[in-house]
């Protein structure tokens, strides 16, 4: 089974609000980069990957005049992809959601949130995704109220021979500090946005632990918006949240290869997935993707590949394709093949 990760920037402005691709010469939200050409480039991406089944991140907006899976299924159509029915799940407003995008030959998928629908009255034991969760972020002895503004979406597939597989996507929360007018303030919300984001993964983790003691095959994957080990901030907390969310004990612990990798390294070449930059700055690598998988799927012996334009060399040779992820997102898809 072939499965990936990929967030698709601002996939959304690509459609219009019957789902139908726009496919013209005016501007994406990509830097410098037209709807015609992001499109094309996702195409050529998509359509050489040849995937079983792709979680979305950033994917098209479900609304009250938007049907994500409208968009996600024409587009499907257009470039002949045989992942080619969608689910979303908990929609936000935000404009981007988590999809997931599979082969319906193969596998039967649905949405399958999991812990007690609390809303925003919260719960300290893992409840459901579109709820809040209660946590004591600045040792008050009182717990602060964490959400989601894009809920991970958890996925029940069975494929064709029974097998059935648990699958949560995630989008969590940008450390970045937007909007600090100062350094102070930068300081400041770097430090809240990092707590915010711990307490997601904290709660993820749990839900994670539930499937795992029940024995059941798992995978998390999409953007984290973080990498292994601590930077300046992350020391104040002792923890980043990927390796929350992988966790410590290992009869419990996920794995991702290049986490792994990332976490044991300290100097050398480092795998990355997104590669970004601002106004006059040189580009940025961030290792932000992951998937990973339940133990026992690890010792299946998975096969795991960054399709990275630069460091991967099959990527980088085939000179369309390395154009079409430059094309086409920030981010670069994160591809699993697993013996099922």
């Amino acid at each position: 089974m072939k499965l990936a990760t990929y967030n698709v920037e601002w996939f959304n402005t690509l459609f219009d609000d019957a789902g139908r691709l726009i496919n013209d010469g005016t501007w994406s939200s990509r830097w410098s980069v037209t709807k015609a050409q992001q499109t094309a480039a996702l195409g050529t991406v998509f359509q050489t990957m040849d995937l079983d089944a792709v979680m979305i991140v950033e994917a098209p907006d479900t609304s009250r005049h938007r049907d994500g899976t409208v968009a996600l299924e024409t587009f499907a159509k257009t470039f002949n992809l045989r992942a080619r029915k969608a689910i979303i799940g908990f929609d936000n407003e935000t404009q981007q959601e988590i999809a997931f995008l599979y082969d319906p030959d193969l596998m039967d998928a649905k949405h399958a949130p999991l812990g007690d629908p609390v809303g925003k009255k919260g719960s300290r034991d893992a409840p459901r995704f579109d709820g809040a969760f209660k946590l004591d972020l600045d040792i008050d002895a009182t717990p602060d109220v964490i959400t989601w503004s894009k809920p991970p979406l958890e996925v029940a597939v069975t494929t064709k021979t029974g097998q059935v597989l648990h699958l949560i996507g995630v989008h969590a929360k940008s450390k970045a500090p937007h909007g600090a007018d100062s350094d102070a303030e930068a300081t400041r919300i770097s430090i809240e946005n990092r707590r915010k984001q711990l307490a997601q993964c904290i709660w993820l983790r749990q839900r994670v632990d539930g499937h795992l003691q029940r024995g059941e095959d798992l995978i998390v994957m999409g953007d984290f918006n973080d990498g292994p080990g601590l930077d300046e901030y992350e020391n104040l907390f002792c923890r980043s949240s990927v390796e929350i969310v992988l966790g410590e004990d290992e009869a419990l612990r996920l794995f991702d290869p290049h986490a792994r990798i990332a976490l044991g390294r300290r100097m050398g070449a480092m795998p990355t997935t997104s590669r970004f930059k601002r106004r006059d700055e040189p580009y940025r690598n961030a290792l932000l993707d992951y998937i990973m998988v339940s133990p026992i799927l690890r010792d299946l012996g998975p096969h795991w590949q960054i399709w990275h334009p630069f460091d991967n060399p099959e990527c980088y040779e085939n000179i369309p394709l390395r154009e079409a992820l430059l094309l086409a997102s920030d981010h670069f898809p994160v591809v699993i093949d697993l013996p099922l």
